[in-house]
């Protein structure tokens, strides 16, 4: 299995060099360059001394972000490890001159980024670096573009450190309060164990079969099965073009609405919303398309029957170390757990018109469900760590992107802070996290703050040439799901 990094904030001399876990090497692997995006809308200007002030005080003292990656060896056998080096925020920090009365700034942000992405990361140096643009957007008055290597870390580690920098706004010495995983209480009665012992027996069947189907079709899919194309699937070579990188904001209270109405979780809730949206979407791209080609049928659904359509969610295989834990680290140079432990779970979407809009979001939740009684992540993490022992990081590399690259897309999300916070004194409006650099050409990230949920797509603009049209049709698939909810009595509207 891949084992993350194990980092020491604290070290002697001698424990300078620490060598790359094996998953830090595939994601740089070649052609399986990933790359994570943190966009940080304020809603101030950003004063720059400011930020790199705190940068000073706060991330420069992480051992990831304090240290460059080198290769020694010969070209038969590399070994890359991490060094610790003297940083220079000069060389991290980009504040580029821009108008103030620049035209469509939504969309010169959009291209910024974009552009930003065409070049890699400077190897002799941390794989980081923080671009301040000092320009009003429709939503926010300045904007911070962070991009961070991959291998620095698993995309929730990543978040909760940037979250450790940021303090609350109404309390400035106090750290970021993010919603906690309550677990369900035990019901167990020494009068029902008969019962109980029989459920458990099938419950671990189910666990064994469900794991076995799951990792003979994550073999299949590495070896010949693929999604069908369809409108969004990306052709061969797509995670060499340039992305475009867009966002939207929705209600996280509709969310909250929609989960404590059907018995779900937020996941349930916001993988049938993009089910639904996509559906839509698609519905209207296979129109069009019928459309060009003379094809003028009038019909409510334009999408093929049988569509396999998935998408992969990256699994944390550990509990990530929590805001106060990162804090520490930086602030008292404690030990804590850092580096990607991941595993794979490939899960599939059911793309139709449905005529009740709540059957979007029980095919999720009964698709994800299903796959909480499988081991599929920890086995697709131990085939990938079992090739790289044995074959090295080219082929384990080349495994997990054909295998990407035979499904169409990703998703993910991740919980942030319950109040209003602020980025070095600077109040946020929003927080947008994207990923590019798989072999993909839609990938969705799910971003909670306050009462709000940030959308962010990563988008091959020749495969997805509209994709705020994509981001409008997950919204308004959230609003009819939400409506239904209250249409059939399940909650009541108090707004």
């Amino acid at each position: 299995m891949m084992t993350g990094d194990h980092v020491k904030a604290s070290r002697s001399s001698h424990h300078d060099e620490e060598p790359l876990s094996p998953a830090a090497r595939f994601f740089q692997a070649p052609r399986f360059n990933v790359y994570i995006i943190a966009i940080v809308g304020c809603k101030t200007r950003i004063n720059t001394d400011v930020v790199k002030a705190g940068l000073e005080q706060t991330l420069v003292k992480h051992p990831r972000f304090s240290s460059k990656m080198v290769v020694d060896g010969n070209k038969y056998c590399k070994n890359k490890k991490w060094t610790q080096t003297k940083v220079n925020l000069e060389d991290h920090i980009i504040v580029p001159e821009l108008d103030p009365n620049i035209d469509f700034p939504d969309r010169f942000v959009e291209d910024y980024v974009s552009n930003v992405t065409r070049t890699p990361l400077d190897l002799s140096k941390p794989l980081w670096e923080l671009h301040l643009l000092n320009i009003k957007t429709s939503d926010a008055e300045a904007v911070g573009v962070f991009r961070i290597h991959h291998s620095m870390g698993d995309g929730a580690s990543l978040i909760s450190l940037l979250l450790a920098c940021t303090r609350k706004t109404s309390d400035p010495e106090a750290l970021p309060s993010v919603p906690v995983k309550k677990r369900a209480g035990s019901t167990f009665n020494s009068r029902d164990g008969f019962w109980w012992f029989f459920l458990a027996i099938w419950m671990l069947l189910r666990l064994i079969w469900n794991t076995m189907v799951d990792v003979l079709l994550f073999v299949a899919t590495t070896l010949f099965l693929k999604d069908m194309k369809t409108p969004i699937k990306g052709a061969p070579g797509v995670e060499l073009n340039v992305k475009k990188f867009v966002h939207q904001t929705v209600s996280l209270e509709d969310i909250k609405l929609v989960k404590n109405a059907m018995n779900m979780t937020v996941n349930d809730v916001v993988t049938g919303i993009t089910q639904a949206g996509l559906s839509r979407y698609l519905n209207r791209r296979y129109s069009e398309e019928k459309k060009l080609d003379g094809r003028v049928k009038q019909s409510n659904s334009n999408i093929p029957k049988g569509i396999r359509l998935r998408t992969v969610i990256l699994v944390n295989l550990r509990k990530s170390a929590g805001i106060q834990d990162m804090a520490d680290m930086m602030a008292k140079r404690l030990k804590t757990r850092w580096g990607n432990l991941i595993g794979y779970m490939f899960l599939p979407f059911t793309i139709s018109l449905q005529d009740d809009p709540l059957d979007y979001v029980r095919k999720a939740k009964a698709t994800i469900d299903r796959k909480k009684l499988s081991l599929e992540p920890i086995f697709t993490s131990m085939c990938i760590g079992f090739a790289f022992r044995i074959f090295g990081n080219k082929v384990a590399a080349a495994i997990i992107r054909r295998a990407l690259s035979n499904i169409t897309m990703a998703i993910s999300g991740v919980v942030g802070a319950q109040e209003e916070i602020s980025f070095y004194g600077h109040p946020i409006a929003y927080l947008a996290p994207f990923v590019y650099g798989p072999p993909l050409s839609l990938v969705v990230n799910y971003q909670s703050y306050v009462n709000k949920m940030t959308i962010s797509l990563t988008v091959d603009p020749s495969v997805i040439p509209d994709p705020y049209e994509l981001c409008n049709d997950i919204e308004e698939s959230l609003k009819l799901i939400r409506h239904a909810v209250v249409n059939k009595g399940l909650i009541k509207d108090v707004v």
